[in-house]
């Protein structure tokens, strides 16, 4: 059984990033499309002679491209970090440095298996969206990612399970010392963003999302201990904020990453580049981030709507 959960747990990283391709590929179709395809025009254009403009001019379009990036580059960047994890557990220099990468990979992998499932599965949905009705034929590649990624998020552990093993064994093991790991890599950050001008305000968001996560964690612990059935009726929640507040951490390292490229003066692409993960960055931190703290709420509350639902009333 050990020996399978350790061939287990790297296949939920490779699904993951299967999981994150294909919504990196409806994204790059659904731009490609976004800047080809005219229809409309702007707001205060009112006159109908006018040219009609490509969709990407609309604002809701590149709403959805945004969230698209936001998803597929922010999985894609926690997936090569539980690569590099999956390495230093067996290459680090000293046993406490590969303790520490394995202990990290023990939590990180099921918020990569289901949160990149998840919602590179959402990247796809808004892919063909985009798209419009084409985007529901064959004629066009979009429809198809979203049938091929729609097996991610259930093989290799459904979500759920990937949500009841991260609150019932992987933040609560050895008295929370994966969670109280990764809280430290992620304050490294936090603390990085408090020097930047640009990103202070994300690396307070991310402090508070921390702690909010912190908080919720330690009451659900002590609810599991009354009782196990009820603590994580709700683990799907519990598991949709852990991963929120991770792509979080991910996004303000690589805007970190970005502000060090822009001061070395690129231009061009590379500077497009750049100026893009920091529009992805501040797109996941105000439209994305601030949901986690409905759902601490309601997992502080400990509704219990879902398990007290009798199965003669569904």
């Amino acid at each position: 059984l050990g020996h399978m959960c350790h061939m287990m747990n790297e296949a939920r990283i490779g699904v993951a990033m299967c999981a994150t391709m294909l919504g990196a590929a409806g994204y790059n179709a659904s731009l490609d499309y976004a800047l080809e395809r005219p229809q409309g025009r702007p707001a205060g254009a009112k006159d109908p002679a006018s040219a009609p403009v490509p969709i990407i001019a609309h604002a809701d379009v590149r709403r959805m491209l945004l969230a698209q990036k936001s998803y597929v580059e922010g999985a894609f960047a926690l997936g090569l970090t539980c690569a590099r994890l999956v390495d230093e557990q067996a290459t680090a220099e000293d046993e406490a440095a590969r303790r520490e990468a394995h202990l990290l990979l023990e939590i990180l992998t099921p918020v990569m298996k289901a949160w990149s499932s998840d919602w590179c599965l959402e990247a796809n949905r808004l892919a063909i969206q985009i798209h419009g009705g084409y985007g529901y034929t064959r004629e066009y590649p979009v429809e198809q990612h979203y049938r091929d990624n729609r097996l991610n998020p259930i093989h290799e552990g459904t979500n759920g399970i990937q949500a009841i093993d991260l609150l019932g064994r992987k933040a609560v093991m050895q008295d929370g010392a994966a969670l109280a790991l990764l809280r430290r890599e992620i304050m490294a950050t936090v603390e990085a963003g408090r020097e930047s001008s640009g990103q202070a305000g994300h690396a307070e968001a991310l402090a508070e999302a921390l702690d909010r996560l912190d908080r919720v964690t330690a009451t659900l612990a002590a609810h599991m201990a009354e009782d196990a059935e009820a603590g994580l009726a709700n683990a799907s929640v519990y598991l949709a904020m852990a991963g929120h507040t991770v792509i979080a951490w991910i996004w303000l390292r690589q805007a970190l990453a970005a502000e060090r490229g822009l001061a070395a003066g690129q231009g061009g692409e590379a500077r497009d580049f750049y100026e893009g993960k920091l529009a992805a960055c501040r797109y996941f931190f105000r439209w994305e981030l601030p949901t986690t703290a409905t759902q601490a709420a309601l997992l502080e509350s400990r509704d219990d709507t879902c398990l007290a639902v009798r199965p003669e009333q569904l």
